[in-house]
């Protein structure tokens, strides 16, 4: 998997941007300015991929249209569990909006209290957050992705489908009885290669943290 279209998908308003990886629908979201709906609406991006909510930290900034976004996923019908992840305080903030609007929502809501270290650990992608002062800044880390398996080339050579497709597309290699050799990286295209993605959000970017990440896609914010 790796990121598509970075510029596409990012929202150059306050500290809110949208990230959506290939060969997944799943979106990841990145704060939740007030504007943010207009934005799903205009671009036609269905609310309802909203996989994962990220907040750096509870300015109203990144927070104002948050209840509003969980309200509107509310009414359109969600069913399928939602995950935030914050700094400490996120959940009381979130009950005493559910308290005052008298709301409850029909799918699971989980809030996670981001920690230096490990946070989304997926078997595509991992997210890092790292303590920076009074927020975070976070390193995303896309897996390889292997290419698709090329199944008339394998239907010639009289296989089957079975675990013996799994292992082959994985760049297994298997000798058979009569000693020809299988060879898994000639049954399927070009690897999709990983990537690595940084998102660093600090009025102050010092030249030792910049060379940290020099290797990698950066994405900064003031």
């Amino acid at each position: 998997m790796k990121i598509i279209d970075i510029k596409k998908y990012a929202i150059h308003n306050n500290h809110s941007f949208i990230l959506k990886l290939s060969h997944s629908r799943d979106i990841i979201l990145f704060n939740c300015s007030e504007s943010l709906q207009s934005y799903f609406i205009f671009r036609q991006i269905k609310m309802n991929n909203i996989s994962k909510i990220i907040i750096t930290d509870l300015h109203i900034n990144n927070i104002s249209g948050l209840f509003g976004l969980l309200s509107s996923l509310n009414s359109i019908g969600r069913i399928k569990d939602l995950h935030i992840y914050g700094p400490k305080g996120l959940d009381a903030y979130i009950d005493l909006g559910k308290k005052y609007s008298h709301t409850n929502f029909k799918y699971l809501l989980y809030i996670h209290t981001l920690k230096n270290g490990l946070v989304i650990n997926h078997f595509k992608y991992r997210i890092y957050a790292l303590v920076n002062i009074n927020r975070f800044d976070f390193v995303i880390i896309i897996s390889e992705v292997p290419g698709k398996f090329r199944i008339q080339k394998a239907s010639n050579q009289y296989l089957f489908p079975g675990p013996l497709y799994r292992n082959l597309k994985k760049g297994s290699t298997f000798i058979l009885p009569d000693g020809l050799v299988l060879e898994g990286y000639k049954f399927t295209l070009v690897n999709h290669m990983g990537s690595k993605f940084t998102f660093v959000l600090n009025n102050y970017y010092s030249r030792k943290y910049l060379e940290k990440t020099i290797q990698s896609m950066i994405l900064l914010y003031e």
